[in-house]
């Protein structure tokens, strides 16, 4: 990103020779060598002087062009100094110092720009990576087709190797699928009949059909790419302030120019033609195009590794926040653990037949998307249960479903909500067996039906082997407070706490306590980050300074209620994106020291004659390319070693 607004999409695709600013620095730079050599083999001052001119034609075109479309829109943009001390030099005669800045000055705009093409092409490289067209079966019959006129419900084959053009899932076939350009996972996935692909991930080595589930325009690439693009509008703190600081800014140095000059003319006796430009120098050096450029640059190259990476950040806003989070609490399921539990133990009541507890549980939670539901249905169906139905279906916020069961009010739910608001209670002999399901680390769901208690369902869900690493490397990232918050029972809670090594845990939460929790941490801690499903944790995610949504690819409610999303559902993405934030965060530091340093440098020396015109034309634009360049190194950023 240079001085003037961020470069056009256009630049990404094109070569040295086409952008606009090296081209008026080659050709500059051609006619100025002209211009000071034909004097010195016979040619006449005229036509030296007039290879001046076209120097400075050449090199003062693109940046005056960006300057009146700035003026026009009554803004004083820092390319106006540059333009204004060129013209300067230039009405007093100093051509070929005109020259040399207008060289200098299109140069590095065209070696920033350069720099952050880079960074741009890493994100607009993703939109390349999904096939133009497909092989789609209608009416018995495969024809290739353009993705845009993909309908959802259209099967599309996939050859191996290919890449897969639609969101979509599998009917038939199986292979190994490589995702890492939506996940950034590292490995292949095993992809069968009823698992989800997407749009721009490899097929590997066996043939696939695909039903469509999403169209072109909004598959999980095309999402992520809008996102991202539309990222660079929610700007980070440090930017805002820069943006405000150069409005003010350059008029004050515009407006300080002719004071310079009177200055160095009557404390230093200094003829005009010599005080001027000398002011030009300062002019130079007074501007802050390197530190307009600091924070937006450094955005850019974080937001697009994060993308490539699996991760994608909402903004420079949100990067900026996530380098500065001092605490992150974790919901349980399906973040701490891999949220594919199981039923493991099934306690029934006295004189209840195991048939009808789980028939009742299966019909009540049958609709359900709640991982602990999709076990108990699975559940039923290994045992060949689960015909009868459920109706007047409601969830029961925190706690569990009810719904009419056989004419009867039934209810399965966490044993808290029984025994209360004329729910059944649990029977002592019950109880005791909910009790020794508990210190085993289940979750317990009960299932009642009319006045009676049926039974209490076990439930394991494994914690993710990764889980306890993940902990320890966001300590070492500097993370001082780490927490669960869990509707699960304390007895759970507290071995799961135990086992991943969190610093503390609440359970038994309903959904507005979990908000609760994070307010609490974030009294203590001031910035708090806050991982879950983006569904169930919603409120908390956006509590917290941070919301993080874990496994997010393909699910739309948690790409659009997270600040950040974990694309895969893998959590050692979390410590990437914190150590990515916190590296922003550091080169962002540089940046700023870099130019604000160059500025309160330059402007002393070039006052004093220290550093005359084209020296400070050098040093402003080297600092300004050092800047973009040091931002770019957040494109090799790989995570924490």
């Amino acid at each position: 990103m240079s001085c003037h607004d961020c470069p056009d999409s256009d630049r990404l695709s094109r070569g040295v020779l086409s952008d606009p600013d090296l081209i008026s620095a080659i050709a500059c730079a051609a006619l100025l060598g002209a211009g000071l050599i034909a004097p010195r083999v016979g040619g006449s001052a005229t036509i030296g002087f007039a290879f001046l001119i076209g120097a400075c034609l050449a090199g003062g075109w693109h940046v005056t062009a960006r300057s009146l479309e700035q003026l026009l829109r009554w803004r004083l943009d820092v390319d106006l100094l540059m333009l204004l001390a060129a013209i300067g030099a230039g009405i007093i005669g100093r051509l070929e110092e005109s020259a040399i800045l207008l060289f200098l000055f299109s140069l590095g705009h065209g070696l920033e720009g350069l720099a952050t093409s880079r960074a741009r092409n890493a994100i607009h490289a993703l939109g390349t990576l999904t096939p133009r067209s497909a092989r789609v079966v209608r009416d018995g019959e495969e024809r290739d087709l353009p993705i845009e006129k993909i309908a959802v419900g259209d099967l599309v084959r996939v050859k191996p190797g290919e890449r897969i053009p639609i969101d979509g899932t599998v009917r038939d076939g199986s292979s190994s699928v490589d995702q890492s350009p939506i996940t950034g996972e590292s490995l292949p996935v095993r992809r069968e009949p009823g698992h989800p692909v997407f749009a721009g991930t490899v097929n590997g080595e066996g043939a696939l059909g695909v039903e469509t589930t999403r169209l072109s325009s909004d598959s999980t690439m095309a999402r992520m790419i809008r996102l991202v693009e539309e990222s660079q509008a929610n700007k980070g703190r440090a930017q805002q302030v820069a943006e405000r600081f150069t409005r003010v800014y350059t008029p004050i140095v515009i407006a300080g120019v002719p004071m310079v000059i009177v200055l160095l003319m009557h404390f230093a006796a200094m003829p005009f033609d010599d005080a001027f430009l000398r002011a030009m120098a300062v002019l130079v050096g007074a501007s802050p195009c390197a530190l307009v450029i600091s924070t937006p640059s450094a955005v850019l190259a974080g937001v697009a590794q994060a993308a490539r990476n699996g991760v994608l950040i909402k903004g420079g806003v949100y990067l900026e926040a996530l380098g500065t989070v001092k605490a992150i609490a974790f919901d349980k399921t399906g973040t701490l653990t891999e949220g594919k539990p199981d039923v493991v133990a099934l306690a029934l009541a006295d004189r209840v037949r195991e048939r009808e507890a789980i028939e009742t549980a299966c019909a009540l939670d049958r609709d359900s998307s709640h991982p602990v539901a999709r076990a108990i249905v699975r559940f039923a169906e290994s045992k060949g249960f689960g015909e009868m139905r459920a109706t007047e279906v409601q969830a029961i916020p925190g706690l569990g479903v009810a719904g009419i069961v056989g004419a009867q009010r039934a209810m399965i739910a966490g044993r808290r909500a029984f025994g209360v608001d004329r729910v059944p209670a649990i029977d002592a002999p019950l109880a005791a067996e909910i009790d020794r399901m508990e210190a085993g680390a289940r979750t317990v769901s009960v299932v009642a039906l009319g006045d009676r208690v049926l039974g209490a369902f076990g439930i394991a869900d494994p914690v993710r082997p990764s889980a306890r690493g993940v902990v320890e490397q966001l300590r070492a990232h500097g993370i001082g407070h780490t927490a669960m918050l869990t509707g699960d029972n304390g007895r759970v809670a507290r071995v799961m706490a135990d086992t991943v090594g969190v610093d503390s845990f609440a359970a038994s939460l309903l959904p507005e306590q979990k908000i609760d929790e994070v307010k609490s941490l974030l009294a203590k801690w001031k910035s708090v980050a806050m991982v879950g499903d983006g569904v169930n944790d919603a409120p908390a995610l956006a509590t917290a300074t941070v919301g993080i949504a874990m496994g997010a690819s393909g699910t739309d409610v948690a790409l659009e209620a997270a600040d950040v999303a974990l694309m895969a559902d893998d959590l050692t993405r979390l410590p990437f994106a914190v150590g990515l934030s916190r590296a922003a965060r550091r080169i962002i530091a540089q940046n700023v020291a870099i130019s604000l340093g160059v500025v309160v440098l330059l402007i002393p020396l070039a006052a004093l004659g220290v550093a005359p015109l084209g020296m400070a034309v050098v040093l402003h634009e080297g600092s300004t390319v050092i800047v973009a360049f040091n931002a770019l190194r957040l494109l090799r950023y790989k995570g924490p070693r």
